[in-house]
């Protein structure tokens, strides 16, 4: 469903192009032979996500899922990973407000940063960093999940997650991905690996930020494995610099009568796009995915979010609360396939985007595939301005012209920012959504 204008996007460079430099800038950096830690990622495991990467090069505009994404920054961009890093480049007064309960691990270009983190037990979670499960499991084949075997091949660190049996830490975790160099020079790769193991129950927030330059390349893995009967809350907040470029893949199992909620704000960048696809494995197993994007002037904000139902009785929901000002473009596509043996599956898919500049664009597109009997799918997608009617009615009751037309954005995104249940970290975002709508002392009350 598309906005108020219709914009073509020209394919960016040729794969092959695209591919051949990427694999130049990979056997530069490998005459350091520290370069690629095989803890992070093995050889054997770069060296096949290159060979992919090499035969069928990056996701381009001529994909289907890819053609709303802006990738014209992959033409300038260094795609070698920053060789070394240090807290030197990054003072805590630079660093978002902790949170409260919250053990934080902050990484600079992608490397673990000691000296600026807060690395308190957890609560029996553990995280460590340089050494993952081995477990990730990116889909080689899928050109929609590629730009994880960028990161595949480049990542320097990582950060493993890992919740023991019945371990009990609602309250736990945050990682933290600063970005420094610019694009030019070099990219960032944040790895993040989260195994949580039988019944464990595990809070976790993800944020990512720039400090000094904005102008930022951002390649993004994140991994998430749930056990039997676990329970995951994972916060995501993309907040880089205003001409960053923030790509992101997350691939999750969940197994029998175990639940994944994931909170995704993004805010910040020029281009980004985010792809995630979550697969329930066993009988009764739920996800949640609430995504709220907030974009203005020139900004592109895409997202896939696909969801599988392999086994029975599952549950998925996906809520979408997208606005577009100035000459931006938001779009989403949340599809859901339910396969044969996944009979009872329960899914709700709710995508709604809010045109608020006369040259924006919102792009909105729900799917379901279907291939089995004995289910429950709906969904419902709604692109278009503010509500006349509601706008007439404030305006009637002598609430000032732009006074409204914020409240009535603000009650629009509230609607999912209200499901996050960390009181911190949900004030710090509406303060950063007020922020970029540029606030006023009505909304400022709100908070």
């Amino acid at each position: 469903m598309a906005g108020s204008t219709a914009r073509s996007s020209a394919p960016t460079d040729r794969p092959s192009a695209l591919a051949e430099r990427i694999v130049q800038e990979h056997a530069a950096a490998s005459a350091n032979a520290h370069a690629f830690p095989s803890s992070v990622v093995s050889a054997e495991r770069r060296r096949a996500a290159l060979e992919v990467l090499s035969s069928k090069g990056l996701p381009t505009t001529r994909d289907e899922n890819w053609r709303y994404a802006n990738l014209r920054p992959l033409e300038k961009t260094a795609f070698r990973s920053v060789a070394s890093t240090g807290p030197s480049k990054v003072a805590l007064t630079d660093l978002p407000p902790t949170i409260a309960g919250y053990s934080r691990y902050v990484f600079i270009d992608g490397t673990f940063a000691a000296g600026l983190s807060a690395t308190t037990s957890p609560k029996g979670v553990t995280v460590t960093a340089g050494a993952t499960s081995g477990r990730q499991a990116s889909d080689a084949a899928s050109g929609d999940e590629r730009f994880a075997l960028l990161n595949d091949a480049f990542a320097t660190d990582a950060a493993f997650v890992h919740a023991p049996k019945d371990a009990d830490c609602t309250a736990c975790v945050e990682v933290l991905f600063v970005a420094t160099e610019p694009s030019t020079n070099a990219a960032s790769y944040p790895r993040l690996e989260i195994e949580v193991e039988t019944n464990a129950r595990v809070g976790l927030i993800e944020r990512h930020i720039s400090v000094g330059s904005d102008n930022n390349f951002i390649n993004v893995a994140v991994h998430v494995n749930i056990a039997a009967g676990a329970q995951v809350n994972h916060y995501r907040l993309q907040q880089t610099g205003a001409r960053a470029t923030w790509f992101d893949t997350l691939t999750a199992k969940v197994e029998k009568d175990a639940s994944y909620c994931v909170h995704f704000v993004t805010l910040g960048g020029q281009s980004t796009r985010s792809t995630s696809r979550v697969q329930l494995v066993g009988e009764r197993a739920e996800t949640a995915i609430h995504v709220v994007s907030l974009a203005d002037g020139q900004q592109v904000q895409d997202g896939l979010a696909l969801v599988e139902h392999i086994a029975p009785n599952t549950k998925s929901e996906h809520s979408v609360r997208g606005i577009a000002g100035g000459r931006s473009r938001v779009a989403f596509n949340s599809k859901v396939v339910v396969r044969e043996h996944a009979k009872g599956t329960d899914s709700r898919q709710s995508l709604r985007g809010l045109l608020a500049g006369p040259q924006a664009e919102i792009d909105v597109r729900p799917q379901l595939e279907i291939y089995t009997d004995d289910v429950r799918c709906n969904h419902g997608a709604t692109a278009g301005k503010l509500d006349d009617n509601m706008l007439f009615y404030m305006l009637s009751r002598g609430i000032e012209r732009d006074i409204a037309q914020q409240l009535l954005k603000w009650a629009f995104l509230e609607d999912v920012v209200s499901r996050i249940a960390v009181p911190e970290l949900r004030k710090h975002i509406e303060q950063s959504l007020a922020g970029q709508m540029k606030e006023t002392a009505a909304l400022q009350e709100l908070i």
